[in-house]
């Protein structure tokens, strides 16, 4: 009987701890995709200032949007929004999961987007996409 009963109590404290991890999982995604609503949201002005200043977007891929935005472009314009924003090593802005933003310009509109927590590019059709956008 005393083993049964310890098997039960051992059963529980290992779904106990199996649910609280799941729930610390789900807390820690959810920083995660807050962070990137407010790190594309830095990026969204960041980008309307530069546009104010010299009448147009950056272009070019990630690393040259973002040396724009720091002053190493052609127009030598610093936008101090921008460094908060988590780089990697080559320079290239990215998503809290450490992969670079891809950056899409249309007229006045910018769409940014992130391969989200599991670092691969899906589109949107895909059944389980986790991709993140953002747009002005």
């Amino acid at each position: 009987m005393k083993k049964v009963l310890w098997a039960i109590l051992a059963g529980a404290a290992l779904l106990g701890a199996g649910w609280q991890s799941l729930r610390w999982s789900a807390q820690r995604m959810d920083a995660q995709r807050a962070k990137f609503v407010e790190d594309a949201g830095n990026l969204l002005l960041a980008l309307q200032q530069y546009k104010e200043f010299t009448g147009h977007y950056p272009t070019g891929q990630n690393l040259d949007i973002a040396r724009a935005l720091s002053g190493q472009g052609p127009e030598k314009v610093v936008i101090l929004t921008v460094r908060k924003n988590d780089r990697n090593a080559k320079g290239e802005l990215v998503d809290p999961w450490g992969t670079p933003l891809a950056f899409y310009f249309s007229g006045n509109s910018v769409l940014i987007r992130s391969a989200g927590p599991n670092k691969v590019w899906e589109g949107s059709a895909s059944p389980g996409s986790d991709d993140l956008f953002r747009s002005n």
